[in-house]
């Protein structure tokens, strides 16, 4: 919220100058205090603005090089979106565009795309081990990865970790899924 919209408010039955002079930024009207904040704008990207700067970042990984046309290609999205895209991504200090010529990612940019790419290599490894299919996997890490905090994503880290560490825990859990499923049928 910028300044001059009301974050919140509460009625006043004491003192409105100490009200004032405690709390600055405050507005009176009809006896009910506004307080205003100015909210901190978030730093980062977009859901959408983190799926291209992973292809991004995957593109320059395999190519060596990223462009406007391969990115479109590889989204299935129109170039003039990618082109719009990709200098709002420039003007937020994700990477470095010139139109006709590649796509470098700044360290911001390499930041971010690892650690999507961090996310999204532990959610397929937690989804591999119950034995998801390749296809199911890509659908629903697409659907949740950017909905996940980075405690979450740690959690589940652990818990492949653990999965991996000890398989026989993990054979416990689909014998008793399978069972669970022969009952429903």
């Amino acid at each position: 919220m910028g300044r001059g919209e009301p974050d919140f408010h509460m009625r006043v039955s004491g003192c409105p100058r100490l009200s004032a002079r405690l709390f600055p930024a405050l507005a009176i009207a009809g006896g009910v205090v506004f307080y205003f904040v100015d909210m901190p704008t978030s730093s980062s990207p977009s859901q959408s603005a983190e799926d291209y700067l992973e292809r991004i970042h995957e593109l320059i990984e395999d190519k060596g090089y990223a462009r406007v046309v391969d990115i479109a290609s590889s989204l299935k999205v129109k170039q003039a979106s990618v082109t719009s895209t990709v200098q709002k991504l420039g003007e937020s200090g994700y990477l470095k565009y010139e139109k006709y010529r590649g796509l470098i990612l700044t360290n911001k940019g390499r930041e971010v795309a690892r650690k999507i790419h961090n996310r999204h290599e532990t959610l397929s490894r937690f989804f591999s081990l119950f034995g998801l299919d390749a296809e199911t996997q890509r659908l629903d890490i697409e659907g949740i990865e950017h909905h996940l905090s980075p405690a979450t994503v740690e959690v589940l880290a652990d818990l492949a970790g653990f999965f991996e560490a000890h398989p026989q825990t993990l054979e416990v859990f689909q014998k008793s899924r399978r069972a669970a499923k022969r009952k429903a049928d």
